[in-house]
């Protein structure tokens, strides 16, 4: 028995015309976008390029190999996959480290930087560390090595499948796949579509637990009695804020339907793909379904934050009418004052500039001092929130 390879992948939206960018960065280390160009040449530089090309296999591809070993393919969709050839069952941790460690160190950073312009990643999204995974392809292997190797670094075996081409055997995080015949291609091919598959899936949970966290949010905000008026403001950006978020996710998840599609029509053309379709026949129909479900949920969420912005709008306006009209009282009693206090006298005074003058700023300090009181009155008093409420189901 020998260890062949060991691949590991990820996957974010892109097309064709990122793909175009992307061969520009590694073959030159340029963009024609408005980046540091020092710093994509160090950042290209620490990737170690050899062996740069350009393919078709189903998709537009770029593959290069490092000059450590590690072999990298990126295709127009999005899906990178890397692997790393050695026969060495003793260092299967470190080697996978290896790998892991030249995604995350240096291809990562590169290609996130060359696409760092234009719509950002909700903060929410931005800071989840990927769980990778692990593929790792061995030749002639009998079942029981393959079940020493699997619970030597992983504790859950998921199912076992055996075909006359191939064994597999899933864990958690690792995929171990024997070839009984000289198949690497195809064996290829099934790991590059079991990534996209894992990825679109851990994608589409992201989306559902921010969809948790917003909605828990904003029911926390909703969910007060009453308000202070100096809180409107604050809680009214919040919500502000996670209306941009949801627009950003809803664009994400709606352009997901589309690569789903494209990758399932070329998976059933592909003669490859054959003698996988026992554990991967209906894996895009199920994500098509959940991708359906989380779009339903979004626009739930989108909607459920309309509602509370345009409740806390209503509150802000209320506020503004309040304070308009108190300004527009003690004005007013300020100038009747003012004006009973200058006819009460036995004789007209002598009007004159200095007299106008006075009697406005007379106005004005009152109305200032009356106006700061009843606007700290009004950042103070609190404000009923009004809105439907509704139950939760809960586990009994």
């Amino acid at each position: 028995m020998r260890i062949k390879k060991i691949y590991i992948g990820g996957w974010f939206q892109r097309t064709m015309l990122h793909l175009t960018e992307i061969y520009d960065f590694l073959g030159e280390g340029t963009s024609g976008l408005d980046l540091d160009s020092k710093k994509l040449l160090e950042l290209r530089e620490k990737l170690e390029i050899e062996d740069l090309h350009f393919g078709i296999d189903g998709f537009e591809y770029v593959a290069f190999s490092s000059k450590t070993g590690v072999n990298v393919k990126i295709f127009e969709d999005g899906l990178i996959i890397l692997n790393d050839k050695f026969e060495r069952a003793d260092v299967l941790q470190t080697e996978i480290d290896r790998i892991a460690e030249y995604y995350e160190t240096k291809l990562s950073p590169a290609i996130s930087y060359l696409f760092s312009l234009g719509a950002p990643i909700p903060k929410e999204l931005a800071s989840i560390k990927t769980v990778y995974p692990y593929f790792i392809v061995l030749d002639n292997a009998t079942k029981e090595t393959m079940q020493e190797l699997l619970e030597s670094i992983d504790k859950q075996k998921y199912y076992e499948y055996n075909n006359k081409n191939f064994d597999v055997l899933r864990g958690d995080k690792y995929f171990f796949i024997n070839i009984k015949k000289e198949a690497t291609d195809k064996v290829e091919k099934y790991i590059e579509e079991q990534i996209f598959i894992r990825e679109f899936k851990g994608q589409l949970h992201r989306y559902l637990n921010l969809h948790r966290i917003i909605w828990e949010k904003v029911e926390a905000v909703k969910d007060k009695v009453k308000i202070r008026g100096k809180d409107i403001i604050k809680f009214s950006s919040e919500i502000e804020g996670y209306a941009k978020t949801i627009n950003l996710v809803e664009t994400r998840i709606n352009q997901m339907g589309a690569y789903l599609k494209t990758r399932e029509t070329i998976a059933k053309d592909d003669e490859d793909f054959k003698d996988f379709f026992d554990i991967m026949e209906y894996s895009h129909e199920t994500l098509g379904d959940t991708l359906t479900y989380v779009q339903q949920v979004w626009v739930m969420t989108k909607n459920y934050v309309d509602s509370a912005k345009d409740l806390f709008n209503d509150l802000q306006s209320r506020v503004t009418e309040k304070s308009l009209e108190n300004l527009t009282i003690v004005v007013s009693l300020g100038a009747i004052a003012a004006l009973m206090d200058l006819f009460s006298v036995a004789k007209m005074p002598e009007f004159t500039i200095n007299s106008f003058l006075l009697f406005f700023a007379f106005i004005f300090v009152v109305g200032y001092v009356i106006t700061k009181i009843m606007k700290f009155v009004s950042s103070t008093k609190k404000y009923e929130i009004s809105d439907v409420e509704y139950e939760k189901f809960e586990d009994k």
